[in-house]
């Protein structure tokens, strides 16, 4: 009861802050239709920055500009970096130069590069040449790293400390960067060539004495990652082990940097997104799909439609070389549909849960145990399915011939399918491509094509043993 007591405050909670942010918005426009800045000022004024981005990315692109300018330097600048990339774009061409650059400067590097990525070449030069040289120094570091690396994601921004200093020590470094660091909860202790030798957190300094060493303290046994390290693999490991902030090291095991948490849901969100556009056959890209040209929309939608389009063509070429035995039994044909989008339906189950055991990394017994367990589930669904239908068929007085036929078939379609469903996923993993993106399409048209060439050749056995 106390946790389901909780689920209903959180929701509540959730659907009180949407409403919020619908009030704000809806009453900014007004405010800013009216022409009524000094009003739109104070409505935003004791609004937090992540509403205040969703206030203002819900506005045209002309009010969004406008809205924009009444926020303060400083809050512009948080702002900015919870704004939707498509929003901080328009933005930025309508922003004087001198207020592009006290934006971007005040940013943080990982939002910075992130933004970076989505502008034209040619103004991220002229941005970088005109930040300040300690900002442009850690955009470059983060630039020069692979993008959907540990490296591009981190931030250069942490507190280091040194073996041999006391925590009184510690605490005035601390105190010393505490505004320009992204946390302080983790301390990363390095040697003089700036090796990760250890880490300690905050609760450990402040609780400890005055004179204590920062190598007393310290845990040596510390969890890092290389700058090459794919994002994707650095959010689970942050996941695996409830941290706030993992340490980047580079080829020699220096630290240049931390992934924290923060980046780590964005990351999870971003790669969960790709894998459900992918489970439906569309390639998002790594734009905004609400955002993206109509045009590219279709471009990237049709591909796997030509190729179902090509399948039910076999498909249907598989039923016109049948028409001896449906000119012979009509009924035959009613069933097609059923079969068809069984088949479709149980290879899609069997193929998201593999899909989503291999991007999570929960699949530990390996591929042929993977696909015995789903082959069983497929028969067991199939046998309940059979005998759901045999029972419907014989109700509405269908031939016994069909019933049995449509029966086999589908405890036929469903092993075939998940099978199929959770086979295919493994192969094109070890082929280097991306399973979500590859399986559903091939689990259709090879359930399409076996499975009425399968239902075909039932019926024309039981034919030819019971007759019509």
């Amino acid at each position: 009861m106390a946790i389901e007591g909780k689920q209903a405050t959180a929701t509540s909670t959730t659907a009180l802050r949407r409403e919020l942010r619908d009030l704000v918005q809806a009453q900014l426009r007004a405010l800013l239709t009216e022409n009524n800045l000094p009003g739109a000022k104070a409505l935003l004024r004791p609004v937090t920055p992540p509403d205040i981005a969703d206030a203002i990315g819900g506005l045209p692109d002309t009010m969004q500009v406008l809205a924009f300018r009444l926020l303060s330097k400083d809050e512009a600048a948080e702002v900015y970096e919870y704004l939707d990339s498509s929003v901080q774009q328009v933005l930025i061409e309508d922003f004087k130069r001198q207020e592009v650059l006290d934006i971007v400067d005040k940013m943080s590097p990982d939002d910075r590069a992130r933004l970076f990525e989505e502008l034209p070449a040619a103004l991220v030069r002229r941005l970088v040449g005109q930040l300040s040289p300690a900002e442009r120094e850690a955009t470059a570091l983060l630039l020069g790293y692979e993008a959907g690396t540990a490296g591009r994601i981190m931030t250069p921004k942490y507190i280091s400390l040194k073996e041999e200093m006391t925590v009184d020590q510690a605490l005035m470094r601390i105190r010393r960067l505490a505004d320009v660091t992204e946390t302080i909860y983790y301390l990363y202790v390095t040697d003089n060539t700036r090796q990760l030798t250890g880490i300690v957190s905050l609760r450990a300094i402040v609780t400890a004495q005055p004179e204590d060493k920062v190598s007393d303290l310290m845990k040596r046994d510390v969890v890092s990652v290389s700058t090459s390290e794919d994002q994707e693999d650095v959010a689970r490991l942050i996941q695996r082990y409830d941290f706030l902030a993992v340490p980047v090291v580079d080829s020699e095991s220096r630290l240049v940097g931390i992934v924290t948490v923060d980046d780590v849901i964005d990351i999870l969100e971003e790669e969960t997104t790709k894998d459900i556009y992918a489970l439906g056959g569309v390639q998002s890209g790594d734009d905004d799909y609400f955002q993206t040209n109509l045009l590219q929309v279709a471009q990237r939608r049709v591909v796997w439609l030509l190729v179902l389009l090509v399948t039910n063509g076999v498909t249907g070429a598989i039923i016109r070389s049948q028409d001896d035995i449906i000119t012979q039994v009509v009924s035959l044909t009613a069933f097609i549909p059923l079969l068809i989008g069984t088949g479709g339906n149980v290879g899609a189950q069997s193929s998201t849960v593999v899909i989503r055991g291999l991007n999570i990394d929960r699949i530990r017994s390996g591929p042929f145990m993977v696909i015995q367990r789903e082959a069983i589930a497929g028969a067991l669904l199939g046998l309940m399915l059979a005998v759901m239908v045999f029972a419907g068929t014989a109700l509405f007085n269908y031939p016994l011939t069909v019933s049995i036929s449509v029966s086999i078939s589908l405890l036929a379609i469903s092993i075939l399918a998940s099978v199929a469903g959770a086979s295919l996923p493994f192969l094109f993993s070890s082929l280097g491509f991306d399973p979500a993106l590859m399986s559903a399409p091939f689990i259709t048209t090879a359930v399409d094509m076996l499975g009425v060439l399968t239902y075909f050749m039932v019926a024309r056995f039981m034919l030819s043993y019971l007759g019509t």
